[in-house]
């Protein structure tokens, strides 16, 4: 299964379209063969994304720091959960999981990880797309 990491915010933000757009990359996703590995939330848009990505018949992997079990509220619907020690353990491990990245809105978490993956493209320690959908 190829699988596609999602960074995104654990919140909806301020308008519906966000969400919208998160649930219906899920379902283009899934059409397309991918599965996601994402932060394994249930709230915000990491829980739409995960549930239109199942909805379709999909794959979600998630990948969450013990201590963000239950900030996150942690989804327990998914395919599989990782849980790991640390924020650099989870960035590391989403990258070794996928063969992209595709960034939806969120806040500083989620830039730090885009950014993250976008300087180790640059530094060649990977070659997978990275990508931010400007919704």
């Amino acid at each position: 299964m190829k699988y596609i990491t999602i960074f995104c915010g654990s919140a909806t933000g301020n308008d519906p379209v966000y969400a919208e757009q998160a649930a219906l990359l899920g379902e283009a996703l899934v059409k397309r063969g991918y599965g996601i590995v994402y932060g394994a939330g249930k709230v915000g848009l990491m829980g739409t994304v995960a549930d239109s990505v199942l909805r379709a018949g999909g794959e979600v992997v998630g990948i969450i720091p013990e201590f963000l079990k239950i900030k996150e509220l942690l989804h327990t619907g998914i395919t599989k959960t990782y849980v790991v020690k640390s924020m650099e353990e989870r960035k590391t491990l989403m990258n070794e999981l996928c063969n992209a990245v595709i960034t939806l809105p969120g806040g500083f978490g989620t830039m730090d990880e885009y950014f993250e993956l976008l300087t180790l493209g640059q530094l060649s320690r990977h070659r997978k797309p990275v990508a931010l959908l400007n919704t």
